[in-house]
């Protein structure tokens, strides 16, 4: 694939549009079988207050995932995401019940790089906090 936002189409200061993707528990226990992590805070309320979070949380990878694939969307190719990172600030809480979280994610080009590339600053919130801090992704575009 090849990314289908053109490079030359893209301003510095463009915003990405916002995308809210919801997490149920169901999500977080296919990402566990998917991913080999089945720590117990990621599916089992107890575990979770035993030690000391409010519920349980998303892992901290799918949560990445979910803001990555914001990018990934927009450049039309996930392989066009050529460097990504974060630091993670808070988690995202999962109730159980039928609507679970929201992770709400935008991203604004912060930098037109050289090689087709451009740099993304990406915010990422959940239960009106910031869950990912100092989040850049370089993305090769067309």
């Amino acid at each position: 694939m090849t990314a289908t936002v053109r490079y030359d189409d893209v301003e510095v200061g463009a915003e990405i549009p916002e995308q809210v993707y919801r997490v149920r528990r169901i999500d977080l226990v296919r990402y566990a079988g998917a991913s080999g992590d089945f720590n117990p805070i990621h599916w089992n309320e107890r575990t979770a207050k035993a030690v000391g979070l409010p519920d349980v949380i998303a892992h901290g990878m799918f949560t990445m995932a979910q803001a990555g694939r914001l990018v990934t969307d927009w450049a039309g190719d996930p392989g066009a995401l050529v460097e990504y990172k974060v630091r993670f600030s808070a988690p995202v809480v999962v109730p159980d019940d039928d609507k679970g979280a929201e992770i709400t994610v935008s991203g604004v080009v912060k930098e037109k790089l050289d090689d087709n590339r451009v740099r993304i600053a990406l915010t990422a919130r959940s239960g009106g906090a910031k869950v990912l801090a100092r989040s850049t992704a370089v993305v090769r575009l067309a």
